[in-house]
Formats: C-alpha cells, sequence, structure tokens
C-alpha cells in the first residue's frame, strides 16, 4: 500500500507524469530534427542554433500537461493497486475526462503520428 499522505502522492505522481511527458517530448523532437536534418537539409539548417529553445518548449509542454491536474483540470491519486501514485484514471467528473482526452490526444497521438 502507498505508506505517505496525500500531498508526497501528488508530488511522485507529478515528477512521473513530468519526466515520462518530458522524455517522449525530447524524443518526438529529436525525431522530428534529424529527419529533416536528413530528408529535407535546406530546411534542417534553420534549427542548427535553436537547441535550447526546443529544449525548453519540451519542458514547457510536458510541464503544462503535468501542472494541469495541480490546478484541478484532472487529479492525481493512488494507482489501483494502491502501490503507486500516478493519474487518476477513473474520471469521475467531465474536467478529469476531457483531461485524460487531452492527455491521448497530445500526448500520445500527436508524438506518435509526428
Amino acid at each position: 500500500r502507498w505508506l505517505f499522505d496525500q500531498f508526497v502522492c501528488t508530488l511522485y505522481a507529478f515528477c512521473g507524469v513530468l519526466f515520462g511527458l518530458c522524455s517522449l517530448a525530447s524524443l518526438t523532437a529529436l525525431s522530428a530534427v534529424c529527419c529533416l536534418k536528413v530528408c529535407y537539409p535546406a530546411y534542417g539548417r534553420c534549427w542548427d542554433g535553436h537547441a535550447a529553445v526546443l529544449l525548453l518548449a519540451v519542458w514547457a509542454y510536458a510541464l503544462a500537461f503535468a501542472a494541469a491536474p495541480l490546478a484541478q483540470w484532472g487529479s492525481y491519486g493512488p494507482e489501483p493497486y494502491g502501490t503507486a501514485c500516478c493519474i487518476a484514471w477513473e474520471a469521475s467528473s467531465r474536467e478529469a475526462t476531457l483531461y485524460i482526452l487531452a492527455l491521448f490526444i497530445f500526448c500520445y497521438l500527436v508524438p506518435c503520428l509526428l
């Protein structure tokens, strides 16, 4: 079972979502830049000096979706087995359902399709 209080559960889930989304977004950005540089060299050169901006955009993207449950759009809670914490997938409100749908579209479908 989860041994800590709700604050630690929320912090644990927030960090898991933040770093997971950041990893996925970083790999997506890296793949897109590599594709541009290899397949379209004329367009790939425009990214030569913009790595820091791209990394900031990746972290902002991940932070926006990870912080949403902290602003009451979705929620964090214990997993079904109760041993860790993550996004509360059992959406009981319209806002939570919309958050899960937004995660699916913008953090799974868009990176996979890109």
